[in-house]
C-alpha cells in the first residue's frame, strides 16, 4: 500500500476532503523524503524523465495549458490518485501554473471556483496563481 505525503512537509496541500498534493517548483532541488508516485508537470517544454509515473502538460510560464482537454483529464486523474497516493504538482517556479492547477484541484475537491485561488493561497503559497487569466481559468474550471 502507498502512503500519501505527511500533512506538513513543505508544499504539501490539504483539500477539504483530505487528499493530499505536493505542489513545488522544478527550479529547487527535490524535497528530502519519500518521491512522488504520481505527478502532472506543468512547463512549456518536456520535463527530464523522472522515476515515477508522470504526465506533461505544455504550458507556458504566466499563460494557459495548451490543451484544456488534456489538463482536466490530468487533473481528475492526480485528484483521484491523491486519495491514497503521492501526488505532486510542478511547474518551474511553483507558484502560477502550479497554483492554477492546485486551485482546479479544489474545485474537483468542492471548494466554489470563485473561491479556490483565496483557498490555495492560504494553505499553499500566498503568491500563487499569478495571472488574471489564471484566476478566470480556475473560476471557470470544471
Amino acid at each position: 500500500m502507498i502512503t500519501s505525503w505527511e500533512p506538513a512537509m513543505a508544499g504539501v496541500l490539504r483539500l477539504p476532503s483530505g487528499r493530499l498534493v505536493r505542489g513545488r517548483g522544478l527550479n529547487r532541488p527535490l524535497p528530502a523524503g519519500p518521491v512522488p508516485t504520481f505527478a502532472v508537470y506543468l512547463l512549456g517544454h518536456q520535463p527530464p524523465p523522472v522515476a515515477w509515473e508522470a504526465r506533461w502538460l505544455r504550458w507556458p510560464d504566466f499563460w494557459l495549458p495548451s490543451d484544456r482537454t488534456a489538463t482536466a483529464d490530468a487533473l481528475r486523474e492526480a485528484w483521484a490518485r491523491a486519495e491514497d497516493e503521492r501526488v505532486e504538482v510542478a511547474c518551474a517556479g511553483g507558484y502560477g501554473r502550479t497554483g492554477t492547477a492546485l486551485a482546479c484541484l479544489a474545485v474537483l475537491d468542492g471548494v466554489p471556483g470563485r473561491e479556490a485561488v483565496a483557498y490555495v493561497r492560504e494553505h499553499y503559497a500566498s503568491r500563487a496563481v499569478e495571472t488574471p487569466w489564471q484566476r478566470r481559468f480556475v473560476s471557470r474550471f470544471q
